[in-house]
């Protein structure tokens, strides 16, 4: 079977809780990474392999994830189921066993997940290893694993053991699962009809005891954007080359750079360090822009000066509302 036969799944239910208030707007695998939603950018790592089959499940603000891809330019014949509840990330995968084909591979990722895995190597590795799931693992240093779910291995690559975000002492492995699965149609024996199931607490321990879970290494870049920090590095990682996709320009400026969506900016706006400007926007004269982003239809006022923030467009949800993290402040204007 080539990849132009392999079917896969975006999965992109979750609510991104750890992302508002940008996920009280929109839903997390359309936050934008340089002006292009995330999920523009897997699936077209998807095209660029030959899969061109692919479906999402959908829950939180489904419509837009729906209206954005139905009639897409992506090359990609997109499907959708729409969630009335939460069904864990398995349950979500059970409701759209139709649309996989009986006895065949296929792919499954995150919706959050920014990378450049060699996907056809790993469909490569899973078929020779005539494994039920094969599971994207990468390195990570030790100090870090806490915040994973840590996968421990044998000499042939197979899991024995999974730690759900273990302290850094009782740690076995730094290899942490990345939400990047190939899995063989058989896996949905072990799935049953309307429950809610995860993979991490109920599926992969059965097959576990049966040996049935292999891995293939990510050595190439990955970045999971559940937090505001993780989702600020992305854009850092692309503008320092890090991470490469299609973007924008950079225009570079004295003092730092940026990129530009179709927007009103002053020319007497300075950017500092990196910023990116979405679509719509509207910035007065002398705003100074410091390692920001600046999200669609946002207009920031004559004079304003922001460092490391993220700035949403004002909207009843977010009226009025200002949050600070620990290297962010994120502020509706």
């Amino acid at each position: 079977m080539t990849n132009s036969n392999i079917k896969a799944m975006i999965m992109a239910a979750g609510m991104g809780s750890r992302l508002e208030p940008i996920t009280l707007i929109m839903p997390k695998p359309l936050i934008p990474v340089m002006n292009r939603p995330l999920m523009d950018i897997l699936l077209g790592q998807l095209h660029s392999i030959g899969i061109k089959d692919v479906i999402s499940n959908t829950y939180y603000l489904s419509n837009q994830i729906i209206d954005r891809y139905k009639k897409n330019n992506l090359g990609i014949n997109f499907n959708y189921i729409k969630e009335t509840e939460l069904s864990g990330t398995a349950g979500g995968m059970k409701k759209c066993q139709y649309f996989f084909d009986e006895g065949e591979d296929f792919v499954v990722m995150s919706g959050d997940v920014l990378t450049n895995a060699d996907i056809k190597q790993a469909i490569k590795h899973h078929k020779e290893s005539g494994a039920i799931a094969t599971i994207g693992v990468k390195q990570v240093p030790h100090e870090q694993v806490s915040h994973f779910g840590v996968v421990v291995t044998d000499k042939d690559g197979y899991i024995t053991e999974f730690q759900e975000k273990p302290s850094v002492e009782e740690a076995k492995s730094n290899l942490i699962n990345t939400g990047i699965y190939v899995f063989n149609y058989r896996i949905f024996d072990y799935i049953p009809e309307n429950t809610f199931y995860d993979f991490a607490k109920n599926v992969f321990p059965k097959l576990l005891a049966e040996r049935q879970i292999n891995t293939f290494e990510v050595n190439e870049y990955w970045n999971d954007i559940g937090t505001i920090a993780q989702y600020k590095q992305s854009i850092q990682d692309v503008f320092n080359g890090v991470f490469k996709i299609e973007h924008s320009k950079i225009c570079d400026t004295n003092l730092g750079s940026y990129i530009c969506g179709n927007s009103k900016i002053s020319p007497t706006v300075r950017f500092m360090g990196n910023s990116t400007v979405g679509n719509n926007c509207k910035i007065g004269e002398y705003v100074m822009l410091n390692n920001c982003i600046v999200l669609d239809n946002a207009e920031i006022k004559t004079g304003t000066e922001l460092s490391n923030c993220i700035v949403v467009p004002s909207t009843k949800e977010l009226q009025n509302r200002r949050i600070k993290s620990n290297t962010t402040e994120l502020i509706t204007v």
